[in-house]
C-alpha cells in the first residue's frame, strides 16, 4: 500500500475538471498556431470586491518565469491578456523580461479586455489579435483614480485664467491649492514615463519596419493618452479605432478556427473565476500554472 508521502503526491497530482478543460484548450490553441502560448488572466470582472492581486504586479514575473522555463523560445510567444492593468514599473519589467526571452516575436491576444497597463503590454507586441468583442483602453497614468493628465491640464488652465484675469485667483485658489508641488511633479513624470516606454516599445516592435513609424507612433501614443480623446480611463476602445490609430491588428474573425479556439480558452478561464475563489491565473500550453486564490480573513486571537 502507498505511504503517507505517496498518497499526498497522488492527491496533489490530480487535476480538477476546471484545470483540465483550460489546459486542454490552451494546448489545442498552441498546436494550431505552432507557438508557445501563455494565458495571463485576472478575475476582476467576476470579483465581489477588487483586490491588489487582480492588478499587474512584480509578483507576476515569477509566474512568467515558471511558464517560460523549458519552452522552445524559437517558436515565439502568444500572450493571451485579460487584465484591468496595474503597476507601470512592474509592467515595464515584465515586458523587458518577455523581450529578453522571445525578442519581439510576441503576439498579444485579447479575447475581451486588456486595459491600462494591459494595453501597454499589447503595444509592446508585434501585433494584437482581437475580435469584435475585444477592447483595449487608455494608458494615461492614474493616482488613486485621479488622472495625471487631467491634473496637469487643470493646473495649466488655472494659471492661464489667473494671468488673463487676476480677479479670478480666489476662484481658482480652492482648486489648485489642493495640488502639492511634489504631486504635480509626480504627475508630469508619470505621464512622461508612460509615453516614453510605449513609444519605445512601438518603435522597436510593432512598427520597426514601418516607414512612417515616427508619425504613427506619435498618433498612437496621443490617441491612448490624451483624455480629451478618450474622455475616461475606463473607456473601452474598439478594434476600428485602434486600427485607425495605426496599431497592427489581426482580426479573429479572419480565421474561424483561431477564433473558436481563443474564445473557448477565454470561456474556460472565465468559468474558473466564476466557480472558484481564484483571483489570477498565469498558465501555459504545457499545463504549468500559477494561480492566486483568495483566502478568507483569519480570526483574531482572543484579546486582540
Amino acid at each position: 500500500m502507498p505511504s503517507w508521502d505517496q498518497v499526498l503526491k497522488e492527491i496533489q497530482s490530480q487535476v480538477g475538471p476546471l484545470d483540465a478543460v483550460r489546459r486542454k484548450y490552451l494546448k489545442q490553441l498552441s498546436r494550431y498556431t505552432g507557438r508557445n502560448t501563455i494565458a495571463y488572466y485576472s478575475g476582476w470582472l467576476s470579483a465581489q470586491r477588487l483586490s491588489p492581486i487582480h492588478s499587474i504586479s512584480d509578483e507576476d514575473k515569477n509566474a512568467f518565469m515558471s511558464a517560460i522555463k523549458g519552452s522552445d523560445r524559437d517558436r515565439g510567444l502568444d500572450l493571451i491578456l485579460h487584465t484591468p492593468g496595474g503597476d507601470a514599473a512592474a509592467t515595464e519589467s515584465i515586458v523587458d523580461y518577455l523581450r529578453k526571452m522571445f525578442g519581439t516575436n510576441i503576439r498579444a491576444v485579447v479575447p475581451q479586455l486588456a486595459m491600462s497597463a494591459g494595453t501597454m503590454i499589447a503595444c509592446a507586441c508585434s501585433e494584437v489579435i482581437m475580435g469584435k468583442e475585444s477592447n483595449l483602453g487608455p494608458i494615461d497614468p492614474q493616482f488613486n483614480g485621479i488622472p495625471a493628465n487631467g491634473v496637469l491640464k487643470e493646473f495649466k488652465q488655472a494659471v492661464e485664467r489667473i494671468k488673463k484675469d487676476p480677479a479670478e485667483q480666489p476662484l481658482w485658489q480652492a482648486i489648485i491649492g489642493k495640488y502639492h508641488p511634489t504631486f504635480l511633479g509626480a504627475c508630469e513624470n508619470a505621464v512622461k514615463w508612460s509615453e516614453t516606454i510605449v513609444t519605445e516599445w512601438l518603435r522597436t516592435g510593432m512598427l520597426q519596419d514601418d516607414d512612417q513609424a515616427p508619425a504613427t507612433v506619435q498618433r498612437i501614443v496621443h490617441g491612448l493618452t490624451d483624455d480629451e480623446e478618450t474622455f475616461n480611463h475606463a473607456r473601452h476602445i474598439h478594434v476600428e479605432a485602434l486600427e485607425d490609430l495605426g496599431l497592427k491588428i489581426k482580426r479573429l474573425e479572419d480565421d474561424d478556427k483561431l477564433q473558436d479556439l481563443v474564445l473557448t480558452v477565454h470561456h474556460a478561464f472565465m468559468h474558473t473565476f466564476s466557480m472558484t475563489s481564484c483571483l489570477k491565473i498565469v498558465e501555459n500550453d504545457r499545463g504549468i500554472t500559477m494561480a492566486r486564490i483568495e483566502r478568507p480573513p483569519q480570526p483574531r486571537p482572543p484579546g486582540m
